[in-house]
């Protein structure tokens, strides 16, 4: 079977699964393009992702925290058990004046991907995302993630697609059934450890009717990658919110480092 016909009929099923089940908007807490390599076999990748929100909601919604000068850190943990199959944990944390240091929530993150071995002209993988969120951080407090992905290295340069989908268990969401929400990457290795870039992030609403374009969330995300050695992994940028219901301005950044265990 060629291998095109393979990659959509991948995302078809995938599809389809997920439109079986009783969706999370776009949040600011793991902010990332996700590549379709994974962690070693017999490895764990422990990363911290810190997003500053300088310039987003102000007031209390629906019963939601405001956003505006929030820290939202999210400390993530994922082991490699086999080449084609990797999990990872979530633990999300909140701080903000007035409100204190608080947990959010937890996801836990199962993902397959296509074996190198096999020399697809793509990397392609599928991560599953399903966790528990506290009510005065977000409407839907279960929620589920299916995220294909797609990326190519080609000389100096790189671009990913991950075009998600998610559906809410618990919340008003449930309602809405799946929603789109793509994301991708292009970047350009300006030396062997300097890489930049933009990255996008967004939520269009549901698949069966897109909300109006200022209810959608857009964001584009100028981005530094710095491979500075093999065990570690440095991405930093700045995202500016390109619709109303999008945080105006975020400050973000990734910090991973591998183990032998």
């Amino acid at each position: 079977m060629n291998w095109r016909i393979t990659v959509i009929v991948c995302l078809l099923a995938a599809i389809a699964a997920l439109g079986a089940w009783p969706a999370a908007a776009q949040d600011n807490y793991e902010i990332q393009v996700y590549g379709a390599d994974m962690v070693e076999p017999g490895h764990t990748m422990l990363e911290l992702h810190s997003n500053f929100t300088i310039d987003g909601s102000k007031q209390m919604v629906n019963g939601l925290y405001p956003t505006n000068h929030a820290l939202h850190e999210t400390i993530e943990i994922t082991h490699g058990f086999t080449n084609w199959f990797e999990t990872g944990f979530y633990v999300f944390m909140s701080a903000r004046s007035g409100q204190g240091y608080q947990w959010v929530g937890d996801h836990i993150r199962p993902r397959v991907r296509v074996p190198e071995k096999w020399h697809w002209p793509v990397g392609v993988s599928l991560s599953n995302e399903i966790g528990y969120q506290r009510r005065p951080f977000s409407e839907d407090t279960w929620t589920w993630e299916l995220r294909p992905i797609v990326d190519q290295k080609i000389r100096r340069w790189y671009w990913a697609v991950n075009p998600a989908l998610d559906r809410a268990f618990h919340g008003p969401g449930v309602r809405r059934g799946v929603v789109f929400s793509p994301n991708f990457k292009f970047s350009y290795d300006f030396t062997k450890k300097i890489a930049g870039g933009l990255e996008y992030y967004g939520s269009t609403g549901p698949v069966t009717g897109f909300d109006p374009i200022s209810q959608q969330q857009h964001q584009i995300l100028p981005a530094i990658d710095l491979n500075l050695a093999p065990r570690w992994e440095i991405n930093f940028g700045l995202g500016v919110g390109l619709t109303g219901a999008t945080d105006h301005l975020i400050a973000k950044m990734i910090v991973g480092y591998r183990f032998n265990f």
